[in-house]
């Protein structure tokens, strides 16, 4: 019988990687339909939405029990080419296929590093600072701010008069009303957010400063709740954001994530304008705005 959705974690120890894995599989077999897949569906009652296990294990090539103790979590040595197979049965993304590896195969080193202090290099923070006419920013493990440029201040908010726990995009976009007002659909950001944290979890599941955030924003956020439990995962990569910036108005800017060579868990994200948009206006009069509000600071 298939397992029930899981509770959201309470935090405090780390995330329990059986759960996640059954969860994760399960849930990605429920958006399945026979029809999806190429296989007969008779029209019978379902006891389960989408996909049954023989179901997905008869496209995977493996057996019922097999598939079933990996969907439980006690599968042992888990080959890539059942994971390839089952990710194709399942038509995971690239971004899922790794969330199930790392579920299924969790890294040794990914372990002993779950709880360090993410630093950013001398030179990278004066790079930040020598773009001045666009927000950017390094992001880290756990959605964490870890360093960003006077433009990020004046397009996302006052980071700098933030403590460090409050610089993290989870708890500002579902913990602070304004940012609520800023995203366009909030809810999008919302989910995206929930679906890095996940990918971060599957590779970091030991992680107890994770497990407390999830822990945490379960219990303030009822919107975490629902999207946490959808088992969702993406990377970071590039896109478009529409927010409504409360100096200038309508901004519908482009992004680009960059991910540092010597630390992979460090992401330089760049955000910028079409070019004679009117988002490059409103950029280029909100810089305008920072630096004289800058300079104010400075001379008072």
């Amino acid at each position: 019988m298939d397992q029930q959705p899981s509770t959201p974690e309470s935090g405090g120890g780390a995330l329990d990687r059986r759960a996640e894995l059954s969860e994760f599989l399960r849930t990605r077999r429920a958006r399945l339909k026979p029809a999806d897949v190429g296989l007969p569906d008779h029209g019978r009652y379902r006891r389960v939405p989408g996909l049954r296990r023989e179901e997905l294990a008869q496209l995977a090539g493996v057996s019922v029990a097999y598939y079933t103790r990996l969907e439980q979590g006690t599968g042992r040595n888990v080959s890539a080419a059942v994971l390839d197979a089952i990710a194709r049965a399942l038509r995971l993304t690239e971004a899922e296929h790794a969330h199930l590896t790392h579920l299924v195969r969790p890294g040794q080193h990914k372990r002993r590093q779950a709880g360090r202090t993410q630093q950013v290099r001398v030179a990278l923070r004066q790079l930040l600072d020598t773009i001045d006419n666009v927000p950017a920013y390094v992001v880290g493990r756990r959605s964490d701010i870890l360093a960003w440029n006077r433009m990020a201040d004046a397009v996302f908010g006052d980071w700098s008069g933030l403590s460090a726990q409050e610089r993290n995009w989870a708890r500002l976009v579902f913990l602070r009303p304004d940012y609520r007002d800023l995203f366009v659909p909030w809810e999008q950001k919302a989910a995206d957010i929930v679906a890095y944290l996940r990918m971060d979890a599957g590779c970091h599941p030991d992680d107890p400063r994770l497990s407390a955030l999830v822990g945490e924003l379960s219990v303030k956020s009822e919107e975490f709740r629902r999207l946490w439990a959808t088992h969702d995962v993406k990377e970071k990569s590039h896109g478009t954001k529409a927010m409504r910036h409360p100096v200038v108005g309508e901004l519908n800017l482009l992004f680009e994530t960059f991910r540092l060579a010597d630390d992979t868990e460090q992401s330089l994200v760049v955000y910028h304008a079409e070019p004679g948009s009117p988002s490059a206006e409103a950029l280029r009069l909100l810089a305008s705005w920072s630096a004289d509000a800058s300079r104010a600071g400075a001379s008072a």
